[in-house]
């Protein structure tokens, strides 16, 4: 989840899509070079552990328009699935509470 998050700060596109698994995977994946990725807040995890095929991650990352200054939050429980020795994303449930700063 950590690298991925770096991934989307980085704006590097090939990490995110290696990671992505197959069979949810886009097929581009285009990231706004305005968006500024600030921090990343892990809530909880469920499962994921070393003899797991499967787990969740609860999350807020927080960032910031480079053009506006305006600020936003991505509120997901993000699935994942080992596979090969590797973890990949699968898909993830976006929402949650409003933001509290």
């Amino acid at each position: 989840m950590r690298s991925r998050y770096s991934a989307y700060a980085l704006r590097d596109a090939d990490y995110l899509r290696a990671t992505w698994h197959p069979t949810t995977r886009p097929p581009e994946l285009h990231l706004d070079p305005d968006m500024r990725w600030q921090r990343l807040d892990i809530l909880t995890t469920r499962a994921g552990g070393p003899f797991d095929d499967a787990g969740e991650v609860e999350f807020v990352a927080r960032y910031r328009w480079a053009t506006t200054g305006d600020r936003g939050r991505l509120h997901e429980v993000s699935r994942f699935v080992r596979s090969g020795g590797r973890w990949y994303y699968v898909d993830g449930d976006v929402g949650g509470a409003p933001d509290r700063g």
